[in-house]
Formats: structure tokens, C-alpha cells, sequence
């Protein structure tokens, strides 16, 4: 399949018109507050380039999950931009995309670009797919402390709330510190958890240049336990805070 550029088509489309409509404006920023408009009108009007299929429909002649998928990872492939209609055709072929997209997550050749699995990531959480929490849970069970797809992955967790809170919880113990301090990010707004307010409290006392992010956490888990730890702490005559 072929992976055409259509930021670029987009971008030739616009000095085309602006030529032509350049005396319908006064200013330059008048011109620019029209572009929604002009790019509304790029992707339904019939393109040569695309024998005579509107932008905005090309990808919906094609709903299979897997060629979708993998079209999108030879765009990430070939560094290309890929179109927001791809994307949203992806979307739109729904269960079928979610379980291709999760494939290529679980794929770690080094084939798959970091632009595609983060790609795929931020697609099946606007699908809101739940599929994928145990392999993003795994993720952070030996993660870095810097990490984008396991951060990217993390914000997928926070969106499904209850929806991951009880495998978080059963994997807490078993990942290391990078990864207890990603998920308790998460597990913080689910108070009520002796081993989540334990691993809060460690946190706290064991990293004293960062106490307003632990403390934020105590803050929201809300146990009067905490009390006398953060008294002491805001007295300590080295509290930068």
C-alpha cells in the first residue's frame, strides 16, 4: 500500500488557494483563522492524485484490521505523518483494530518503530480498549524511571480507572521501585489499600528531595496515618517547602 504524504498535499492545496483567495483578506492571520475551512474543503473535494477519491474518503475503502494497522506502521516506517483519516478508519473498524493493535504492542522486533507502538497506544485509548492493561501493567514492572511508551501506557491505565485497579494492585509487589513509583501515580486515587498507603509512606521517607510528590499522593490517599509522618516532615528544619 502506498504510504502518500498527505500533510505535504495538504500543504500544496493551501498556497494553491491562498493564491487564489489572497484578495478575499485584509491580513495574513485572517487568512489563517479560514484554514479549518480550507481544510475541510481539502478533503472532500476530488483528487487527482488519489484517482478522483476524496481525502476524506480514501481510507474508508479499506476495513481490514490488518492491513490498517500495518499501513500505519510503514507510515511510522518510511517517517512519514500518518493522516488523521487512517487513524480515524482505524477507529472506526472498531474490536478488530483493537486486537491487530495489540499485536503489534506485543511485538518487540525491532521492526516495529517507537512512533508506531506510541501511535498504537494513543489510538486504543481513544477506542477506550481495555485490552491491552496487562501488557501495559507488565510494562511497568521493570521499567526505567525514564520511559516514554511505559509513561504513554500508564496514562492508558489512569483512564480505565477500576477497570485495571485490581491487577495493579496484585502486581504492585512485584515491580521495581521505577515501576511501584509509575503505578502508585495511578493507585493514589483509589484510597483504601493498606499495601498502597504503605508503599506512599516508604516513598515518602525514602526520598526527601521529592516529598511534595509523595506528599501529594498521601494527600489523596487520605489516611489519618499519614499525619504525624507530614508534621514531622514540615518541621524538619530541611524542608525546602
Amino acid at each position: 500500500m502506498k504510504c502518500i504524504n498527505f500533510d505535504e498535499r495538504f500543504a500544496d492545496f493551501t498556497a494553491k488557494w491562498m493564491k487564489e483567495h489572497r484578495g478575499e483578506y485584509k491580513t495574513y492571520d485572517e487568512m489563517e483563522d479560514d484554514l479549518p475551512r480550507v481544510y475541510t474543503e481539502f478533503l472532500n473535494m476530488p483528487a487527482k492524485w488519489l484517482d478522483g477519491v476524496t481525502p476524506g474518503a480514501y481510507f474508508t475503502q479499506f476495513e481490514d484490521a490488518k492491513d490498517l494497522v500495518d499501513w500505519m506502521v510503514q507510515y511510522c516506517q518510511k517517517d512519514i505523518p500518518v493522516p488523521d483519516m487512517l487513524m480515524e478508519q482505524i477507529q472506526a473498524v472498531g474490536r478488530p483494530c483493537e486486537k491487530r493493535l495489540l499485536t503489534l504492542l506485543r511485538d518487540e522486533s525491532d521492526a516495529i518503530p517507537e512512533e508506531a507502538r506510541m501511535t498504537a497506544i494513543g489510538l486504543l485509548r481513544d477506542m477506550g480498549s481495555t485490552l491491552p492493561k496487562m501488557l501495559y501493567i507488565q510494562w511497568q514492572l521493570n521499567r526505567e524511571m525514564k520511559d516514554d511508551l511505559a509513561d504513554n501506557a500508564l496514562d492508558s491505565l489512569r483512564d480505565m480507572g477500576k477497570e485495571a485497579l485490581q491487577p495493579m494492585l496484585e502486581n504492585l509487589n512485584k515491580a521495581n521501585e521505577a515501576g511501584q513509583e509509575a503505578l502508585l501515580d495511578v493507585l493514589a486515587n483509589f484510597p483504601g489499600h493498606e499495601n498502597v498507603y504503605q508503599l506512599a509512606v516508604r516513598l515518602f521517607e525514602k526520598n526527601p528531595n521529592r516529598r511534595a510528590l509523595f506528599a501529594s499522593y498521601l494527600a489523596k490517599l487520605g489516611d489519618p496515618r499519614a499525619l504525624p509522618i507530614l508534621i514531622a516532615a514540615a518541621n524538619d528544619e530541611n524542608c525546602r517547602y
